[in-house]
């Protein structure tokens, strides 16, 4: 929400309700700016202003930024008529004007950023700032070296024309390994693999632009970031 706003897209945004409705309550003097009834439904609105609807106090949240541990079966929308989303995870107001910076696969799991700030999410999914996102792979055969090497050059995916950016690639036993990937191109792990023959077994992702997954969050929990680790997606 920018500001300053108007009064009735204040009241239809902070309360979630329809702008009808919120211009409805205006006009019959439910709300009050700094303590006085109003009924002028484009007043200027400011963040100092104190506006109560029906009594209760309405206060805009600001910027905000969340990382989530996504379980398997949740899907990352807003909303899905299959599936669960990670928003139903959360427990937070005007859910709606938060947005996924990164979706993950159905069966993926890991680190999922979400926020409000739409400048900083296109800090970290924008091609052109080439931020590292870090996946935990689980695959069915062991990689050879030849396959290792195609996959730190890049290697073609089914249906595109370029070759994937340089990943980087750390084995960490015969069946599991460590991809850092800078794009986000559909499936992009699980293509990458099926192009040097091979299958992902299990996908999660560990770190976003510098920011890692705190393993103190069980799947399903989640929490604000803090100062240092919005910054470091800059």
């Amino acid at each position: 929400m920018k500001f300053p706003c108007r009064l009735d897209k204040f009241i239809s945004h902070l309360a979630e309700i329809p702008r009808t409705h919120a211009k409805a309550a205006i006009k019959k003097k439910r709300v009050t700016v700094n303590g006085e009834a109003t009924k002028q439904l484009d007043k200027a609105i400011t963040q100092e202003d104190e506006i109560m609807l029906d009594g209760e106090l309405l206060t805009y949240q600001g910027l905000r930024y969340f990382m989530l541990n996504k379980p398997q079966g949740f899907v990352c929308a807003n909303s899905d008529d299959l599936h669960e989303t990670v928003m139903d995870l959360l427990i937070e107001p005007n859910i709606n004007e938060l947005h996924i910076a990164g979706r993950l696969d159905v069966d993926t799991t890991g680190l999922v950023l979400i926020s409000n700030d739409g400048q900083w999410t296109h800090q970290i999914t924008s091609p052109k700032k080439q931020k590292y996102k870090t996946y935990l792979v689980e695959i069915a055969q062991p990689l050879e070296d030849a396959d290792i090497e195609m996959l730190r050059s890049g290697v073609q995916l089914h249906g595109e024309r370029e070759l994937t950016l340089p990943a980087n690639v750390e084995i960490l036993a015969p069946y599991q390994l460590r991809l850092q990937i800078m794009e986000g191109k559909y499936h992009q792990v699980k293509r990458m693999l099926a192009a040097v023959g091979n299958k992902v077994v299990a996908l999660h992702r560990e770190a976003v632009a510098g920011i890692s997954l705190d393993e103190g969050l069980a799947p399903g929990e989640y929490r604000l970031l803090t100062d240092e680790e919005i910054n470091s997606a800059l």
